[in-house]
């Protein structure tokens, strides 16, 4: 019989824990993910302010990258919208949607490099731009409020 040891036991619980530990989710999280990611992404919350009755927060980056995040009447994150000299991490705001979105970007596409439209059920991504000057918006349509429209994301 083997013997048990406790540390190594508690060592091997603790990497499990961070490696599977999910990703700060902007979009589709609730409100305290949006202070997640300004931590993240090392910015400053600059702007709070309402569409249609949601609360938008934007977050700005030391580079100069403006990250807005739509959250509905009951607190959830229904979409982001970005712009700015680079793109943000994508992986951290898209959290789990990351996924999915990787497989369709990697997929050719017409448009090149500096044009991307990614559609799925779960979720819609629009990324433009060239050098020093990307712009994008993301959302999850089930999640879009009543009175709210993909135009009112800027």
């Amino acid at each position: 019989m083997k013997s048990f040891n406790i540390g190594s036991l508690l060592v091997a619980l603790a990497v499990a824990g961070v490696t599977s530990a999910p990703a700060f989710a902007a979009l589709g999280g609730d409100v305290s993910t949006v202070d997640a990611d300004r931590v993240s992404l090392k910015g400053a919350l600059t702007s709070f302010s309402t569409v249609k009755g949601c609360a938008v927060h934007e977050i700005t980056t030391p580079a100069g990258v403006h990250v807005r995040e739509y959250l509905s009447s009951d607190g959830k994150v229904f979409a982001m919208s970005w712009n700015g000299p680079v793109i943000p991490d994508l992986r951290q705001m898209l959290g789990a949607y990351y996924a999915g979105y990787a497989q369709a970007a990697s997929a050719p596409h017409a448009g090149g490099h500096r044009h991307l439209r990614v559609e799925q059920p779960g979720l819609v991504v629009e990324s433009n731009g060239r050098m020093r000057a990307f712009y994008g918006r993301a959302w999850d349509p089930a999640l879009l409020p009543q009175n709210f429209t993909a135009a009112d994301i800027r």
